[in-house]
């Protein structure tokens, strides 16, 4: 329980102070054997700490989960269908596109929008990873997908509704010079998210990063390879920011 619930039930009489400094004592983190899960980081953050899915089992993350579950909202990434189908939590609810699973309400938050742009249909995974990460935190979002520099006149033609998001996630592989492209044309903050999409001299995204980390387009700040979870609690930092 959050350490404000303890000290209520502590004040109500519900618990001793025994059970309390108990609770307390290992408020931070719980060892549950295979995972040692921080709680804290929901307290200075407002965002939990996230489940990463790829190599864990369906029950090593359902144990994990549900720990999760009685403090705060939880996010699992990179899980495959046949692993999620396992899991068994009725409260769970799958992004199959984002390969994520999300348990927790989602609370609207009453801000500006964030834009996910993407250059090409094949990095729609890790931009609805960003995408449902934003999402999920409250923020409303918008997609704008498959308007790579192959194309420009697909990228000025929804150019307006970039600019009027307060963050924009941009989601590309191949070369990655897209995100250099939208921060010429929008005073917003730029997220550029490189992926492992693309050919062999692609070298599973470097080549992609490193046009992003060299972009001659200031406000841009870069991820790491297929991080659209980090792109998303990013931009809902930004978008929620006072």
């Amino acid at each position: 329980m959050f350490m404000e619930e303890i000290l209520r039930k502590l004040w109500n009489h519900e618990i001793s102070v025994d059970e309390a400094l108990k609770e307390l004592k290992y408020y931070p983190f719980k060892d549950i054997g295979n995972a040692k899960i921080d709680f804290y980081r929901y307290i200075h953050k407002k965002v939990p700490e996230v489940i990463y899915g790829n190599g864990k089992s369906a029950e090593e993350i359902r144990r994990i989960a549900k720990e999760m579950m009685s403090h705060h909202k939880v996010f699992i990434t990179k899980v495959e269908k046949d692993i999620y189908e396992k899991i068994g939590i009725n409260e769970a609810r799958y992004y199959e596109d984002a390969k994520m699973v999300v348990i927790g309400e989602r609370k609207r938050i009453n801000e500006g929008y964030i834009a996910i742009v993407t250059a090409g249909s094949s990095d729609k995974h890790v931009a609805e990873e960003a995408a449902v990460t934003a999402y999920e935190l409250g923020n409303d979002v918008k997609r704008i997908y498959d308007v790579g520099a192959a194309g420009l006149h697909r990228l000025l033609a929804n150019i307006d509704e970039i600019e009027g998001a307060s963050v924009v996630i941009v989601v590309a592989g191949m070369d990655g010079i897209l995100p250099t492209i939208v921060a010429n044309f929008v005073s917003s903050p730029v997220i550029a998210v490189p992926t492992s999409i693309g050919y062999g001299t692609g070298i599973n995204g470097l080549v992609a990063m490193a046009t992003m980390l060299n972009s001659c387009s200031p406000g841009i700040v870069v991820v790491n390879i297929d991080n659209g979870f980090g792109a998303g609690v990013a931009a809902h930092l930004i978008n929620t920011r006072k």
